[in-house]
Order: structure tokens, then sequence, then C-alpha cells
């Protein structure tokens, strides 16, 4: 395959950016998005230019960390599918492709196709975990979850927190990041003692961090990579409301 790339390089933070072409007349369809701009890299270092910076760890679609935008898409046009798992298959010979790194306020560039995405770390420490003192692991069948509620926290949990959410709303939301962390543990038991607490202090965080009021156009569900559901958002407002209604008596 021959592909013709427009990446944008950054120096760092300060930097003003710009697009570059590049490209590439030896692509497998059978490679990764990460392995065709692994060997785009290749190529680069050998001509004595510096290589495209770009996120990635795992290459298994859970840590969430190689999210870029593709043709104006984060991820690209896979659904449910996270950039790492994204395969050349998908494009055709002489297509022109598009990458740039997420663009939020909350996430700026760092280089290249690298973002600080530490807002999120932020915002999980502010209240996205459980402080109860629940004792040794109990025997599970002692405490009685129905299997529909299980289900949803479950579907909840699997938030990778890539960020595809705040790329694809015209607002920079992170409404369905935080909404899936504050719903996980909401629904279970062992997180129900803490729930105001927990809901109030992850959106005054999320406030904080600069990200944008929720524009209810669903794009951040049919971007994410796990394909969590917006329901989670109605939920989380549904607790934030609670808790600010418990708070005044």
């Amino acid at each position: 395959m021959k592909i013709k790339l427009k990446v944008w390089r950054q120096n760092d933070k300060a930097s003003k950016g710009s697009f570059q072409k590049y490209e590439l007349n030896e692509v497998n369809e059978h490679m990764s998005f990460l392995e065709m701009l692994d060997v785009l890299n290749e190529d680069l270092t050998q001509k004595g230019e510096e290589p495209i910076a770009f996120s990635h760890d795992c290459r298994e679609g859970i840590c969430g960390s190689c999210g870029v935008v593709i043709n104006g898409q984060p991820h690209g046009p896979e659904r449910g599918t996270a950039t790492c798992q994204l395969h050349m298959r998908k494009f055709k010979s002489g297509d022109s492709i598009t990458v740039e790194p997420w663009r939020a306020k909350a996430f700026p560039v760092l280089k290249d196709l690298v973002v600080d995405r530490s807002a999120f770390d932020r915002i999980q420490q502010a209240g996205g975990y459980i402080t109860v003192n629940t004792g040794s692991a109990p025997e599970a069948n002692l405490t009685p979850i129905p299997k529909p509620i299980a289900d949803e926290a479950f579907l909840a949990a699997a938030c990778i927190g890539c960020g595809a959410c705040v790329a694809a709303c015209k607002n920079a939301s992170a409404m369905l990041f935080v909404a899936a962390k504050v719903s996980h543990l909401a629904l279970m038991p062992q997180g129900k003692a803490e729930k105001a607490e927990r809901v109030r202090k992850m959106v005054a965080a999320m406030d904080a961090e600069g990200f944008g009021n929720c524009t209810n156009t669903g794009a951040c569900e049919a971007e994410c990579p796990k394909e969590i559901s917006v329901t989670h958002i109605a939920r989380m407002n549904r607790e934030f409301v609670n808790a600010r209604l418990v708070s005044q008596f």
C-alpha cells in the first residue's frame, strides 16, 4: 500500500505546531496503525530527521494511551477500537491520512501527538475511589448484587480513560469519563457510602481542569473505544443533584 500522511509536529507545549507531509510506499495492510507510524519513524531516523512522538504502551486496547485523531475521528474510522487496534486494511492504497493529537484546553500538547492527560488523574484522585474499610475479602455470595446492576457497573468500569470523549466533543467535555467513574462505584454496595461526596468532588475537579459542558450530541459515546453509554452521564447528573440536596440539610 502507498499512504500519504499529514502529521502534526510540535516541539513542545510552548511552540507553535504545524502539519508535515510524509509518504510511505510499502505499508502492509496487516500492520496496526501504530506499526505504520513505527515504520515511518524508522525512515525518518535513517534520514537523520527527528521521529514523530506518539504515546503507546500495551498496544492491546487496554491502557488508552495511544489515542490520536485520524482524519477527524478520535481513534480512527473503526467503531469500538483504540488506535493501537486499528489496522491499515481499513484504508486504501493512495489514501491521504491526517493525524493529530487530542484537541482540548485541558490536554495541552507536550510534543507532536503526545498530550498531557494528567487532568484525568487529578479528577480520579479527587474522589474516584473507596475509602470505607471493608475488611478482608468476604464470601462473594454474602452480598448479593442483581446481575443487571453488576453488568452495568462492569460496563462503566471498562472506561480506559483515553480521552476520546473529550476529543470528540465540540466543548471538550469530560462528562462521559467522569460519569463512568462515578457510575461503576456508585452502583456497587461498597461505593454507596461515599457516593454523594464522590460526585461532588469529581465534578468540581472536572470543572477546575477547564473541561467544557456536555453538548448532548452523543459524539463521546460514538467515538469511545469501549462504547460506554451516555446513560451514565444521566446517572451522574442525578447523583450530583441528590448530593447537592443532601448537603443543604
